[in-house]
């Protein structure tokens, strides 16, 4: 079976940290952009960090820059993203999705288009911060 599957999520006191980790189970990632998003209630997805397939390009919100990093292993076929300094804010739950051959992280996180184009979605992990 085709998918991804988020994990890391949890509680932690803010200014803690926390990795979240996307797999992919069925396919091999070498030639998908992973793309971290979150929604927290009432509020719309928002893309929070992407990395091409390459690994060449990445995105952060302005939100996480400085807080949050993306990396990929695709000897794991694993992604991973350290999410260090959180904040009451940055409680949501985490999704990861996958695009196939997409070299342009930016695009990837912001561009409505490619949002409705992923091949892929996990189904989410939840981050809450709270003391």
């Amino acid at each position: 079976q085709v998918q991804l599957v988020e994990s890391g999520g949890g509680l932690v006191q803010p200014g803690g940290s926390l990795r979240l980790s996307c797999a992919a189970l069925g396919f091999t990632l070498d030639d998908y952009a992973i793309g971290w998003f979150r929604q927290a209630p009432g509020k719309e997805r928002e893309g929070v960090s992407c990395i091409s397939y390459s690994g060449g390009s990445t995105y952060y919100a302005d939100s996480v820059k400085g807080r949050f990093t993306i990396s990929r292993d695709n000897a794991k076929n694993t992604v991973y993203l350290q999410m260090d300094h959180l904040q009451p804010e940055d409680a949501a739950v985490y999704y990861c999705a996958a695009l196939g051959t997409m070299s342009n992280a930016h695009a990837m996180c912001v561009m409505t288009e490619v949002y409705f184009a992923m091949d892929y979605w996990g189904k989410g992990t939840l981050v809450t911060v709270s003391s």
